[in-house]
């Protein structure tokens, strides 16, 4: 077990860009596995590993090595030595790493993995609100689970083909899946794999999402020939599996504030032969109110904070301001406000986030029904999932039906 120079250098040059230059880590670790043609599996799973790992523990391993931000390269060499030696590889005699106090380096993740803000490496304000919301035991438990590194789930696109014939094909390719109790599309990876360069995804038969966020479009008891609104749709992860669901009959309507994301779900849509979508982007309020009151079902996935999916976005943890909070509880007010006027007498909606905390949540539903537009809903049942309690991504959902007049 050795540290190799040029999967280190593209390591450094990679936290650089995440730390210093703000891009987002899963971009900078996408540019970074096409660096060199010659690495093999382990070269690439070595650096995409290392990466995560150095942003996922960035204070823990800022503190031990006595770094302050804005870290420079020699900054981000000491930061790497602590990883290095925590992971148990021996140092080499290269001249970034020469004196590596390896003693005082365990010494000191001893001593700071008794405090939790360095044990779990995340910044106070996080941890104040964590606890402040969830209580201090959750929240401790919550925050452990949101620093393992996510599995690898995928979604069976049964417009393409059935749960076992996807296993079968994937075993020939020597990736092993296991199924999920109680989650009728998905497979979960026994160990990570590039599963992006396979023909199966190339010709749609999957896609890559979590176990929880699969949960969210049986949630909203969609059939087949039904109006459907996703109304926050992204780049469509959940609205591609409502399409599967609805066997491509009936009317499914993706909307979004920005075109670039209805861009790229048409890709995916085309991909996954997910026919009846339409494509509206919200650039004024009338796109809304073409709608009110004509829609079977409708999917708000809220933007939100994301503390429920740390753990596949470390450097969220950096990113997040609290401020940033205080402002997307005003647009879920919002959001929830307007585009539930599309749901028609009846019909049903699904409020939806990827956040743990309540004042995101229940208190956002709670609000909602006792205002004048929520009190043409019904509360049907609520599920707040928590990454601590089912190993995947933190998820909240609530179901409200429209009453007939």
């Amino acid at each position: 077990m050795r540290l190799h120079r040029n999967l280190v250098y593209t390591t450094i040059d990679s936290l650089n860009a995440i730390f210093n230059e703000g891009e987002y880590a899963d971009k900078v670790v996408a540019r970074a596995l096409k660096k060199d043609k010659r690495w093999g599996s382990s070269d690439r799973k070595f650096v995409a590993e290392t990466i995560y790992e150095i942003v996922r523990w960035k204070r823990l391993y800022a503190e031990i090595a006595d770094v302050k931000e804005p870290y420079d390269r020699e900054n981000l060499w000491r930061m790497f030595s602590v990883w290095a030696v925590l992971r148990g590889y021996p140092i080499p005699d290269w001249k970034q790493l020469e004196g590596t106090p390896e003693r005082k380096i365990k010494g000191r993740f001893d001593e700071l993995s008794k405090i939790r803000t360095f044990k779990e490496s995340i910044p106070d304000w996080m941890d104040d609100l964590g606890v402040k919301e969830l209580g201090e035991k959750v929240w401790s438990k919550e925050i452990a689970a949101q620093n393992q590194p996510a599995k690898v789930i995928l979604r069976v696109n049964t417009l393409k083909t059935t749960k076992d014939k996807l296993r079968a094909i994937l075993m020939d390719l020597n990736i092993e899946t296991e199924y999920l109790k109680d989650q009728p599309d998905a497979l979960v990876l026994k160990e990570r794999a590039n599963v992006f360069l396979t023909d199966a995804f190339k010709e749609g038969m999957f896609e890559v999402q979590d176990a929880n966020s699969q949960l969210v479009a049986h949630f909203l008891d969609v059939k087949p020939g039904m109006r459907v609104v996703d109304a926050c749709a992204g780049a469509g992860g959940k609205t591609l599996h409502i399409a599967s669901i609805m066997e491509n009959k009936g009317q499914l309507i993706a909307m979004d504030l920005y075109e670039s994301k209805l861009k790229q779900l048409k890709l995916r849509a085309k991909r996954n032969s997910a026919f009846n979508i339409e494509y509206r982007i919200i650039d004024s309020t009338k796109v809304i109110k073409k709608l009110h009151e004509k829609a079977d079902r409708v999917l708000i996935d809220a933007p939100c904070s994301g503390l429920g999916v740390l753990k596949r976005n470390p450097d969220a943890k950096w990113k997040l301001q609290p401020e940033f909070i205080d402002n997307i509880k005003k647009v879920q007010t919002e959001v929830l406000e307007n585009y539930s006027k599309m749901v028609k007498p009846g019909g049903k909606l699904v409020y939806a986030t990827c956040s743990v905390l309540p004042s995101e949540n229940q208190e956002q539903i709670k609000h909602f029904l006792e205002g004048d537009t929520g009190k043409n809903f019904t509360f049907v049942k609520d599920s707040k999932i928590l990454a601590s309690e089912s190993g995947f991504d933190g998820f909240y959902m609530a179901l409200l039906e429209r009453k007939i007049n």
